[in-house]
This record gives structure tokens, sequence and C-alpha cells, in this order.
């Protein structure tokens, strides 16, 4: 079975990597940048089209407010980014908002800040899947028949290829990214100069639409929801700034100074991607709407429900490149491609989270531990499991799925700028140096202009989202946040209640005596090595029991152990419902009554097999045994085994596994010999 499971593993995500190779994982910044701002690198796919979207509620005259909203998107992109390089300069460990907010603001906060970015990873996965599936469908008609399914095969690649370790599904990552943001350079470069230089008439497939307006003529406070609602909506072009501060120690060192540059290189190259395709949206008249069926109109007459809306930038690139054209194929394909990429922002982020948390014993244990790659697998494997999960619920609809978004690392967003000013007023208290204090004195204004801010942003989101689905990702928030309280609190009764005594204790005084007990059903080779132990521990008092469910083999029993004349005495159990694991608890625990200073040692034979099957048809009635006699107080349990000849055949196939070498490895010889080869002088 091991074998069976093996090979397939190694295939699929590569050797293991020994712990000393960790080195050779981290990132550069040239790698650094698609694997950790793929998401708000990418969000300029979809952020512009949910601000049209919302504004389209009000017809197309209410067009004319995005670049304004554009602009304040700009604003608070800069406004994060520049206290995100506060954050990653002050706290370089990788523990992020969660490390900033347990630090300065205690531990309730820093959870709460962990269960939103969590929450906000899940959905990342789920949305920038949905969103890519639906681009790709626009072009591919199977696609979008089997939407799901296609999304959640997605999620399985990805899955593999994070599985593989950072640094591999980073290179594997960095193309496709570079080759979306240079597309959409050369986009809005190109469009400009035919707008501006040429001034030719650019127009978008939808140019001539009109949109039937839900509400017209708002005005006042309707007009200014309106605009909020669109606001928090593009807001999610700042979705996975976050995700560097939580993976500084994926960097190359020197580590704060690469992830507050990679952090400038994201700002800038998103901002940018986002206003030029804002602009070239008004330039080339796009039409969007939220029910695209009815409210688009062509020639005065509806569309109708057979009408697939393609997103903004296709739009755009259409409008400019002209549809079918080179350049128009290789940004629909990149732009498909990065978005499930920008997937994998959450890949790096969730499972770095998860092993700080369950460092911290918020979740279980094995979420701290690397798996064979040097990555964190198990909380990839969670990641992907929930996001799964999420996608199948909601159909793989990015348009229900995206009124989750954002809510969660806003969240994060402020908790971990109000703890930043915090961590700069705790500094200023002590600190003498002049100059050091300026540095702080600015450091924490721009950390409290992040903090009001972000802060007023997640009130609008709140506000203007929360019956738009954004309840279901603050009840999530509460999930994680109950759940991981419950796990810290089982960790810590765990720890109380093993923590060895100062004094002397019921654990620390030896037992009386040591009443041995060797469990048997018939005389064989197993038994006769259980006995020989048993004899070998020297205990008070040696005994071997059986349970009588049928009474000839029990008789045959009792016959050949006196012919063989074995010097132990047997004692017989008897069962009339044929049950064998309830005599034996109870007679162990009469043990245990009678002399309860006395030690119960209760030795059990059991077979090595070295097939999967065979463990089927063996040492069921020992596993139950064991199990239940864990919950039995001052009961020991100790298994003899007796391998079989199969086991034999196991052991050789596990070590043709250790010592197999993948192809070409003995050529180029190991690595240290490689390294010394090297070295040596030539000539």
């Amino acid at each position: 079975m091991s074998k069976l499971t093996d090979v397939p593993k190694r295939i699929l995500i590569g050797r293991a990597l020994r712990s000393d190779r960790l080195a050779e994982t981290l990132l550069p910044k040239r790698i650094a940048l698609p694997v950790f701002a793929s998401d708000p690198l990418s969000s300029v796919a979809y952020a512009p089209g949910e601000v049209l979207l919302v504004l389209s509620i009000a017809g197309v005259t209410a067009y004319h407010f995005s670049p304004w909203i554009a602009l304040a998107v700009v604003v608070l992109m800069f406004t994060v980014v520049a206290s995100y390089r506060q954050n990653v300069h002050a706290y370089p460990s990788g523990g992020g908002d969660y490390e900033v907010a347990t630090t300065n603001l205690g531990p309730k906060a820093g959870l709460t800040v962990a269960s939103a970015l969590l929450v906000d990873y899940v959905l990342t996965v789920a949305v920038s899947i949905a969103s890519g599936i639906e681009n790709l469908g626009s072009a591919i008609p199977f696609v979008v028949e089997h939407k799901v399914l296609c999304a959640v095969a997605v999620v399985v690649l990805l899955t593999l290829m994070n599985l593989r370790g950072v640094r591999e599904s980073g290179t594997l990552f960095a193309i496709p990214t570079y080759v979306f943001v240079t597309g959409v350079f050369i986009m809005i470069a190109w469009g400009a100069f035919r707008g501006l230089a040429l001034g030719d008439t650019m127009r978008a497939p939808t140019a001539a639409f009109h949109i039937r307006a839900e509400h017209q003529g708002l005005a006042g406070f309707a007009l200014v929801f309106l605009l909020l609602r669109a606001f928090s909506s593009g807001c999610a072009a700042l979705t996975g700034v976050e995700a560097i501060s939580n993976g500084v120690p994926a960097f190359r060192k020197p580590k704060s100074k690469n992830a507050a540059t990679t952090l400038a290189m994201m700002g800038l190259l998103a901002v940018t991607m986002f206003c030029g395709i804002i602009v070239l949206a008004m330039a080339t008249k796009v039409r969007m709407a939220e029910n695209p069926a009815t409210d688009l109109i062509h020639n005065g007459v509806a569309v109708g429900s057979g009408y697939v809306q393609d997103p903004v930038i296709s739009q755009v690139a259409e409008a400019v490149f002209g549809k079918g054209s080179f350049l128009f194929i290789v940004l629909a394909a990149a732009t498909a491609l990065v978005l499930f990429l920008a997937a994998n922002t959450a890949y790096n982020g969730f499972p770095v989270l998860g092993s700080i948390l369950a460092q911290d014993r918020y979740l279980p244990r094995q979420l701290h531990t690397r798996g064979d790659r040097l990555a964190f697998s198990n909380g990839i494997v969670l990641l992907a499991g929930t996001a799964t999960l999420l996608i199948v619920l909601y159909g793989a609809d990015s348009t229900r799925l995206i009124q989750l978004y954002i809510v969660g690392v806003f969240v994060s967003f402020t908790l971990s700028q109000t703890g930043m000013v915090r961590h700069w007023n705790r500094h200023l208290a002590t600190e003498k140096d002049q100059a050091k204090r300026r540095r702080m004195v600015r450091s924490r204004a721009i950390n409290a202009f992040g903090a009001f801010f972000t802060g007023l942003v997640l009130v609008v989101v709140l506000v203007t989202k929360f019956t738009h689905g954004a309840w279901v990702a603050l009840l999530g928030m509460c999930i994680f946040y109950a759940t991981m309280t419950a796990i810290r609190r089982h960790y810590d009764r765990v720890a109380d209640e093993i923590a060895a005594p100062e004094d002397r204790s019921d654990d620390t005084v030896r037992p009386s005596r040591v009443h041995s007990v060797v469990l048997i059903s018939k005389i064989h080779r197993p038994t006769l090595r259980a006995l020989a132990y048993a004899k070998l521990m020297r205990s008070d008092t040696l005994e071997a029991l059986s349970v009588n469910v049928d009474p000839a083999e029990t008789k045959a029993l009792k016959n050949e152990w006196e012919r063989r004349g074995i010097d132990v005495p047997l004692k017989i159990l008897d069962s009339p419902y044929r049950e064998i694991t309830r005599p034996v608890i109870e007679y162990v625990k009469s043990l245990r009554r009678e002399s309860p200073r006395d030690a119960v040692s209760v030795i059990i034979p059991e077979y090595v097999v070295g097939h999967w099957y065979e463990h089927l048809l063996h040492n069921q009635s020992a596993l139950r045994l064991k199990g239940r006699l864990l919950f039995t107080p001052g009961i020991m349990v100790t298994s003899v085994p007796y391998q079989l000849q199969s086991s034999e055949a196991a052991r050789l196939r596990a070590r043709k596994r250790q010592e197999w070498n993948a192809p070409g490895s003995v050529r180029r010889g190991p690595a240290e010999q490689r390294s010394k080869e090297s070295s040596a002088p030539k000539g």
C-alpha cells in the first residue's frame, strides 16, 4: 500500500527535500512578485467591471463617476501599501497582521485578524478561480456548461503545483503573470496612442447598447449610497496586499527590504493598470449591467438570456486590438490564466498563517509542520478543501462570491494599522535618539492615516454589502474564531493536565507490583514469543488470559497447554455472549480494584503483515482491545510483534525505495561530492 501511494506522490509533487535545503526555496523579488502579488495584479481584470456594474443601476449617466471612484481606490491602495511597508520592517517574522494585532492589541484582536484573513484567503481562491472560469468560458463553451467541475479541477491542479514547493510553483506562475502585466500595459499604451495621437475612434462591442436603469434620477443620500457601494466593489483591487507581510520569511535576505520593495512594485503596477482600464472603458463606451439579459438594450430590444456579458478587460482589448487579433488572443489567454494563478497568493498566505496559528496552539499542530517539499502541505490541502466546498455551494458564480469578498481583508487592514500606531507609541516612549524618533513619528502618521482610512472603508463595505452576502463572510469569521478558541482551550487544558509537577505525585511513585497478563487465543509462535517476552520482564505476577467463545477450541487450548507443560497459569474467562473485548476489560479493571497500587501490564501478540489487504484479515481484536484499554487508568499495553513472511517482502520493498535514485542522480553524484569536484583545481 505504501508503494502504491508513494510512487504517484513522487510523480505529482517530486522527491522529498532535506530540511537543510530550506534556504534554496527562498524567493528573489522577480519570483516573489508573481507569487505574492498575483491576486492584486489580477484583480484589475474584474474590479473595474464591478464598479461599472454597480453604477449601471442608475444608468449610463452614472458612469461619469467612475474616474473619481478609481481615484479613491488609488489613494486607498497607496495608503495601504505605505502602511504595510512599515509592517514588514517592524515585524519581519511572517506573522503579518496577526502578529501585529496580537502583540499590540491583545490575543482577541489577533484572533479576530486571523479569522478574517483565513476567510479572505479561502474566498480569494474561490473568487479568482470562478472569475477565471467565466473568462475562459466566453471562448470555450464546455467550460461554461461545466463551471463547477472545471473550477474544482483547477483547484486540484493548483494544489498539486503548490505541494511541489513555493519556489517551483512561483517559477511556473511568473511567466503568465508577467505576460498579463505586459499585455495590459501594451493595451493601455496602444489605446492612448490611437486615441490621442492618431485620433482613432475605438468602440467596445457594447458601445451601441443602452442600459435600462433600475433607479433613474438618483440624488442625495441614494446617490451617495450608490457611489459608496461602487467604491466598495472597486476595493476588490486591494485584496492580497496583506499576503506579502505574511510571507516575509519566504523572501531572500535582506527579507524586510525585499518584501517592502515588492510591495511598492505591486502597488504601482496595480493602480496603473486599474486606472488605465477604467479610462479606456470610458473612452470605448463599455456597457455593463448586473442583469444583462433584461437591462442591456440593443436596437430597442433586451439582449435576452442567450447573451454572454464579457468582462470589461475583454471588451477594452477588443476595441483597442481588434477582435481575433494576435494581441487580443494573447491578452485574453493571459487574463484567464492569471486569474487562476491569483489564487496562488492565498496558497502562499494561508499555509504560512496556519503554521503560525498552529505554533500558537490555535489550530491543529499538523499545520505547523512542513511537507516533503518544504511547503506547509497540510495547510495547502485544508485551503483547497474549504475553497472547493465554497465553489460547489455557490455554483462557481463569481458575481455571488464576490459579494462575500473584501470584508475580511479590511478587518485585518484596520486592526493591523491600529496595532502599528500602538507599536510606535510604545517605542517612542523609550527612544531618545532624535533621528530615530523622527522616523518613528513619520511611520506612526502613515499607519494612523491608514487605520482611519481603512476603518472608514470597512464601515462602507459592511453597510453597502451586508445584505448582498457580506454577512456570510462575517459568519465564517465567527466560526473560525470560535473554532480556534476551542482548540486553544483544549491544548491549554491538556498542557495543564500533563505538566510535570514540582512535588512528588502518583505519577512518580513506583508501583508496588506489576501484574502481567498475556492475551492468547491459541498456542502458536506469536503466543510463545509473547510469553517469553513477559517472562523476561520479571513481573511479580504473570498469567495467560483467554476468552471462552468456542467451548471446543477452549478445551483444545487447555489440553495443549497442559501437554506442553507451559509454566504460566492459564485463566479462562467465560463469555456467554461471545464477546472478547468486554470480559478482558472487566477482568483487568477488577485487578486494579483489588490492588490500586499495582500496575497491570497487558501484553498482546500481533501479526506484522506486508500487504494492505492482510491488515483487514488480522489484528482486529487486538486493535479493539488496545483502543478500549487506552481509556483504562493504570493499565499498560504492550504489543509483541511477530513478522510473517509477507512482512519481509514489504521490508525489501521499503529498502528498495530508500535506495532508489532519480534518473541521472547517480551520474551527477551526491551534492557534497559535486561541490568538492567543482571546487577542485583544474589542470
